[in-house]
C-alpha cells in the first residue's frame, strides 16, 4: 500500500465515523508561548481541551505536520542515526472533545489496525497505565478491561509514568495512555527474545505505532491534578512508521515516504545508501531534514538567526554539514531535493508545490552561506592548531569558533583527529554549559494557576467597536520572570485591547476603579485563543468593577500603518506583478515593516512608483468595508488574499479598502484619509528571493520631514547659506578628495624615510635582524614599512609601536623562515606583549597586531620584545 493510499484510509475511516476531517494546520504556533512549533497532534487543539474555543465537530480526524526539535520533545540528534526518529513528521490522529472516550477509541484502533490495514494481531502488543504513588493514581483498569476484548492478556504490558501518562506541559491537560507496538523483527529474532521484552527499550523494530491519550486531568502550578469538566480523546500515530509495517520494510527510510528523496540524494553526490554507515546516516539526515525546512518555509518560517527561524537555519545547517563532511559536496545541492519532496507530496500538502519557488531559492542561498562559513571556519581553525603548543586544542578556543562563527564542533573534532590532534571536549562542554546556564536564567519563568474569580465566563472582544469598557476580571495569574520579575495577566469579561496577532502589537492602556486608582495594561496577547492584559500590579479589589481604557493614540497610529501595510501589499503587486506575496509584518505605532517575496532589489523608480501608488489611495480617501463571520469561501470568491503559515478558521473577517481585499483580524482607520502620507524608509533583502519594506505614516512623517527640514537648513548654515547647496557640497567633496591624495602622498614619503631610518638601526642577535621601536605612523603605514623590511631581509623580527588617539599599538613583523626554523609567532608575541598596553590582539605567524587602552606600557613592550630571540 502507498503511503499516499495509507493516509487517505485513515481519513476515509474516520470520517465513516463521524469525524470531521480537517487539514493540518500550520507548523509555526503563534499564540502559544509555551510552544515555537506543533510537536504533536493536539498541538492545534489546545484551547479546545482547555475550554477557551469551541471546535467545529466533537469528533476531529487530520494527518498534521509536526516538528520535534526543540525543547521537551527534542529529537534531532537521534535523527539520521536510528530508523525511526525524524524531525518533522505526519501525526495521524483522531479527536473526541468531550463525546467518546475509552471504549470507543480502543476498539476502533483495533478494527482500523487490525481488520482495514490487515496487520497480523499477533505482532502487535499493548500498553496501559500501571498507576503512579507520586501523583496517587491507580492502574488504568478501565482500559486493561477494555483491551482485553481484543488482545490476549500477555500482549497487554503495564507502563510506568513515563511511557504512559500524557502531559501537554508542565500544566495543563493531561492523562494516562495506551500505546500500540508493532514487533516487525524476523522469525529467527523473535524465537530468542520475546516482543514484549523490547516495548519502549528503542529496538528499531519493536516500535510504538499509535498512542491513545484519555485526557481526563488538568496538572496544577503546584504539581497536583484535578479532573477534568471533560473527558477527551487524544491521539496519534506516526505516519512514517505505519508505512514502515504496511510496506513491509525495516526501516522509515525504506518507505515510498523517504526513498525517492534517497534516491535523488545517490544521483547528485555519485554516493551510493547501503554501501557504508557514515554515508548512510548522511543520506538519512539530509532526506529527514530538507522536508523540516521546506514545510517550515512554507509556512512562512523562514531561516533566521533568533527564535524559531534559528531551529529552522540549525536543521538545515546540519544537513549542509553532513553533505560536507560525508557526501564530499562543498557546493549546495539540497535545494535540488526540492523537487521530488513537491511532487511526492504536493497532493497532500499543496503549499509545497505553491511555493516551490521560494523554498528552493531560500535554501540554496542559506546553504551557499554556511558553506562560505565552513570554509572560513576551516582557516581559523587551521589558525588555532598553528598557534596550539602541543597536541590539546583548547576546549574554549573551539567553542569560540563554535558559537560565534557557527562552526559544528564535531567537524572540529574531526578535523584535528585527521591531524593528530585532539580536543579538549571536558573544556568545550564547560563552555557550552556556561551558554546554557546563561540561556536558562534569562528565560527562566514561573506561572502560578489560574484564580477564578468568575466560572464559565465566556471572553468577548469589542475592540473594533470601542476604546473603552465596564469590565470584570474573570481570573488571573502571577508570572515571575528573572528578565521582567513579577508581571501578572488578567482575563476579562470583554474586552476592547486587542491582542497582538497578524503582525500587529497588542494595545496598551489602564484599567481604573470607581475610586480612581489605575494599574496600566503593558501589553496584550492571546494564548490559546484567550485575550490576557499584562501589569505590573495587581489591582487591589480585583473583585470589583473596572473602567478598561485603550491608548486610543497609540492605537490609533498602529491602526494607520496596519491600513498602510494593505495598500503597500496591493501596491507591490501592482508595480512589480502579482509573483509578489506577502511573507510577514510588523505593524507598530511608530513604523511598519512588510517583507514579501520578490526576485531583485526595487530600482529608485519602482520604490517612488509603490509609494506614488499608496499615497492616492490616501489622497483617495477610500472608506472601510468590513465584514465579519462570513464564510472563508465567500471571502476568497471575494478576491480576499489569505496569507500561508497562517490559520483560518471555517469563518472570517476580510478588509477591504477600495480594490484591497485582505483577510484580517487587525484594526484599521475608518478611511485611508486619516493616513495622511506614507513614506518608504529602507528596502533591503531578508532571504533569497525576500525583500523588506519599512515604511512610516502619518506623525512619524510629520516628524521626518520636520528633521530633514531641520538637517537641511543646518547643513546650509555651514556652507555659509549657499544658494546651491548640492553644488556646494560636490565642491567640498572634490576639494577634500584632493587633499586625500596629498596627505597620502606625505605619508608615503615620510613612510619611506622612516623605513630608511629603521634599515639604519636593525642589530643583529643571534643571527637574526631585530628591532623594536616607536614610530610616528598609523597602523596602515606601520604594516607597509614591515612588510617592505621584510621583504629585504629572511631573518627579520620587527616589533613596531605608536600612539594614536590615546591607545597604543603594537605590530610585529617576523620572517617566515624565522617561523618555520625558530618557533617564533607573531600572534603569540603580540597577545603575550598586549598585556603591557592593556589589550590583547592576534594575527597571523608572520605578522600580527595587537591595540590597547595604556600608551604607557609601550616602552615596556619594546624592552621585553629582545626576550624572543634568547
Amino acid at each position: 500500500m502507498k503511503s499516499q493510499e495509507i493516509r487517505a484510509t485513515f481519513l476515509n475511516f474516520f470520517k465513516d465515523k463521524q469525524h470531521a476531517i480537517v487539514p493540518s494546520a500550520p507548523m509555526v504556533l503563534k499564540d502559544d508561548p509555551t510552544l515555537m512549533f506543533v510537536n504533536s497532534g493536539m498541538a492545534p487543539f489546545k484551547e479546545f481541551f482547555l475550554g477557551n474555543a469551541e471546535p467545529k465537530s466533537s469528533r476531529i480526524a487530520d494527518s498534521q505536520k509536526c516538528l520535534r526539535v526543540s525543547g521537551k520533545h527534542n529529537d534531532l540528534e537521534e535523527v539520521g542515526y536510528d530508523t525511526y526518529h525524524h524531525t518533522l513528521f505526519e501525526m495521524l490522529g483522531n479527536w473526541s472533545f468531550g463525546d467518546y472516550f475509552k471504549e470507543e477509541a480502543i476498539a476502533w484502533a483495533w478494527e482500523l489496525l487490525t481488520e482495514v490495514f490487515k496487520i497480523d494481531k499477533d505482532i502487535l502488543y499493548v500498553t496501559v497505565f500501571e498507576g503512579d504513588e507520586g501523583d496517587k493514581l491507580p492502574m488504568d483498569t478501565e482500559a486493561y478491561d477494555l483491551w482485553k476484548k481484543h488482545v490476549p492478556e500477555n500482549r497487554i504490558l503495564k507502563g510506568n509514568k513515563k511511557d504512559n501518562f500524557w502531559e501537554m506541559g508542565d500544566q495543563g491537560p493531561c492523562g494516562p495512555c495506551s500505546e500500540i507496538h508493532v514487533d516487525i523483527r524476523s522469525a529467527e529474532e523473535k524465537a530468542k527474545v520475546d516482543g514484549k521484552d523490547l516495548v519502549n527499550m528503542d529496538h528499531p523494530q519493536v516500535v510504538e505505532i499509535w498512542n491513545l491519550v484519555f485526557m481526563q486531568y488538568n496538572r496544577k502550578a503546584n504539581g497536583s491534578l484535578e479532573p477534568l469538566p471533560n473527558k477527551h480523546i487524544d491521539t496519534g500515530m506516526g505516519f512514517e512508521r505505519l508505512c514502515m509495517v504496511l510496506q513491509n520494510v525495516q526501516s522509515n527510510y525504506d518507505t515510498d515516504v523517504f526513498t525517492p528523496l534517497i534516491r535523488e540524494v545517490e544521483t547528485i553526490t555519485g554516493k551510493n545508501y547501503s554501501k557504508d554507515e557514515k554515508v548512510d546516516v548522511a543520506i538519512r539526515v539530509i532526506s529527514d531534514h530538507v522536508r523540516a525546512v521546506a514545510f517550515s518555509i512554507a509556512d512562512g518560517q523562514l531561516p533566521s538567526n533568533n527564535g524559531a527561524g534559528y531551529v529552522i537555519r540549525r536543521i538545515l545547517r546540519r544537513a549542509v554539514r553532513y553533505g560536507f563532511t560525508f557526501l564530499d559536496k562543498k557546493e549546495p545541492f539540497i535545494y535540488r531535493l526540492v523537487d521530488v519532496l513537491s511532487e511526492k507530496m504536493g497532493s497532500a500538502f499543496p503549499e509545497l508545490k505553491q511555493q516551490k519557488q521560494l523554498i528552493q531559492n531560500v535554501i540554496k542561498e542559506e546553504e551557499q552561506s554556511f558553506l562560505r562559513t565552513l570554509e572560513q571556519g576551516l582557516i581559523l581553525l587551521n589558525r588555532i592548531v598553528e598557534e596550539t603548543k602541543g597536541h590539546t586544542v583548547s576546549g574554549e578556543k573551539a567553542f569560540e569558533l563554535y558559537d560565534t562563527y557557527g562552526f559544528p564542533i564535531d567537524l572540529t573534532s574531526l578535523i584535528l583527529g585527521e591531524n593528530g590532534y585532539k580536543l579538549d571536549e571536558a573544556g568545550f562542554n564547560k563552555e557550552l554549559q556556561k551558554q546554557k546556564d546563561r540561556s536558562r536564567a534569562a528565560s527562566e519563568m514561573s506561572t502560578d494557576d489560574w484564580t477564578v474569580l468568575i466560572n464559565d465566563a465566556d471572553q468577548e472582544f469589542i475592540g473594533y467597536d470601542a476604546l473603552e469598557a465596564n469590565v470584570k476580571i474573570t481570573r488571573y495569574r502571577k508570572v515571575t520572570s528573572k528578565k521582567e520579575g513579577d508581571m501578572y495577566q488578567l482575563v476579562f469579561n470583554l474586552t476592547p485591547f486587542y491582542a497582538e496577532g497578524g503582525g500587529q502589537v497588542g494595545d496598551k492602556g489602564y484599567l481604573e476603579d470607581v475610586n480612581g486608582d489605575v494599574v496600566y495594561i503593558l501589553d496584550t496577547k492571546k494564548e490559546n485563543n484567550v485575550i490576557i492584559h499584562f501589569t505590573k500590579n495587581l489591582p487591589k479589589n480585583v473583585e470589583a468593577a473596572f473602567k478598561a481604557v485603550v491608548d486610543a493614540k497609540q492605537r490609533y497610529r498602529t491602526e494607520c500603518n496596519h491600513t498602510a501595510t494593505h495598500l503597500l501589499h496591493q501596491a507591490l503587486r501592482e508595480v512589480l506583478g502579482t509573483h509578489v506575496e506577502q511573507k510577514g509584518s510588523a505593524v507598530h505605532s511608530k513604523y511598519l515593516r512588510f517583507d514579501f517575496s520578490h526576485f531583485s532589489k526595487l530600482t529608485v523608480d519602482e520604490l517612488r512608483d509603490v509609494e506614488n501608488f499608496v499615497n492616492a489611495r490616501i489622497d483617495g480617501k477610500l472608506p472601510l468595508e468590513e465584514k465579519r463571520n462570513i464564510p472563508m469561501d465567500e471571502a476568497i470568491a471575494q478576491g480576499a488574499m489569505a496569507l500561508f503559515g497562517e490559520k483560518y478558521g471555517d469563518t472570517v473577517r476580510a478588509i477591504r479598502f477600495g480594490q484591497s481585499i485582505e483577510l484580517c483580524g487587525g484594526t484599521h482607520v475608518k478611511n485611508t484619509a486619516d493616513i495622511w502620507h506614507f513614506k518608504i524608509t529602507s528596502e533591503s533583502a531578508v532571504a533569497a528571493g525576500i525583500r523588506r519594506i519599512e515604511a512610516i505614516t502619518n506623525d512619524a512623517v510629520k516628524d521626518f520631514y520636520q528633521e530633514n527640514n531641520r538637517a537641511f537648513f543646518e547643513m546650509k548654515d555651514l556652507l555659509n547659506n549657499a544658494k546651491e547647496p548640492v553644488k556646494a557640497l560636490q565642491n567640498l567633496q572634490e576639494e577634500n578628495s584632493s587633499l586625500k591624495k596629498q596627505i597620502e602622498a606625505l605619508l608615503k614619503d615620510k613612510a619611506k624615510n622612516i623605513k630608511g631610518e629603521l634599515k639604519g638601526e636593525l642589530v643583529d642577535v643571534n643571527g637574526i635582524q631585530f628591532l623594536a621601536k616607536k614610530v610616528d605612523l598609523d597602523a596602515a603605514g606601520i604594516k607597509d614599512v614591515a612588510f617592505e623590511l621584510g621583504g629585504q631581509y629572511n631573518n627579520l623580527f620587527l616589533l613596531l609601536a605608536a600612539e594614536q588617539n590615546g591607545k597604543a599599538l603594537l605590530s610585529c613583523y617576523i620572517s617566515k623562515e624565522l617561523v618555520a626554523n625558530k618557533d617564533l609567532n607573531a600572534g603569540q608575541v603580540v597577545r603575550e606583549l598586549g598585556k603591557f598596553i592593556q589589550g590583547g590582539g592576534g594575527g597571523q605567524p608572520f605578522f600580527a597586531t595587537a591595540g590597547g587602552k595604556n600608551p604607557s606600557g609601550i616602552e615596556a613592550a619594546l624592552k621585553e620584545a629582545k626576550a624572543y630571540l634568547n
